[in-house]
């Protein structure tokens, strides 16, 4: 895409589907392989800035950001790091919205390579089964962890744990700051955006304000 193209599009968001958008190759190297690579990338970028490599603070700065890239911020892209989602019989036979709230978001935003950090609220009504609190924290973490739009992180963890536990009464709020917007563009630095995404019960007002009455009381 040439460069007038991609100012005329500006930040609109631009997806055709809830996955993120990979090549077919994408895990056909080897981890160390990706970071040899960036690392080279990464330093002629650098050196196009102007900056000068053999500086002792700058000297490994494209293998830091090269390991950080594949090992830290972008794990997530790999279906293989997704965490195991241990699930357990409902045996209690608890039927009420279960809510797991203020969970660090921490991503990077896919247009412009910058933060995304927030939190996640979510919820859902068991039916059979019951997962193990810490893997919904797990769970958001991964999918943050992969160039992202807000609207998408949302509805990958919904999709996701919709298909675990076997129900469709799942429900989540992001509250989060993006840099594209406070550190570039209009520069604003106060304003963040919310998204919310369910389904089964949760499309019922009644349960749904319930839910939103939940994280708003609680985050006082």
């Amino acid at each position: 895409m040439k460069s007038k193209e991609i100012e005329l599009i500006g930040d609109a968001h631009i997806s055709n589907t809830t996955e993120t958008p990979l090549r077919h190759d994408a895990f056909e190297k080897s981890d160390s392989d990706k970071i040899k690579n960036i690392q080279y990338h990464f330093s002629e970028i650098m050196k196009e800035l102007g900056l000068d490599l053999t500086d002792d603070s700058l000297s490994g700065t494209p293998y830091r950001v090269a390991k950080m890239y594949v090992k830290e911020l972008f794990y997530g892209l790999n279906p293989k790091n997704r965490p195991k989602l241990s699930t357990f019989e409902n045996k209690y036979k608890y039927q009420k919205i279960l809510v797991e709230q203020d969970i660090t978001i921490d991503s990077s935003c896919e247009h412009h390579f910058l933060p995304i950090v927030g939190t996640a609220h979510v919820a859902y009504i068991p039916k059979d089964k019951v997962i193990g609190l810490s893997k919904i924290n797990r769970l958001v973490d991964y999918y943050s962890h992969r160039p992202q739009v807000q609207e998408r992180l949302c509805l990958q963890i919904l999709k996701d744990l919709q298909q675990t536990l076997e129900t469709e009464d799942v429900i989540i709020v992001v509250h989060a700051k993006h840099l594209c917007v406070s550190a570039r563009g209009i520069k604003d630095k106060s304003s963040f955006t919310t998204t919310i995404e369910y389904g089964g019960k949760f499309t019922e007002p009644s349960l749904r304000n319930e839910f939103l009455g939940i994280i708003k009381n609680n985050g006082n």
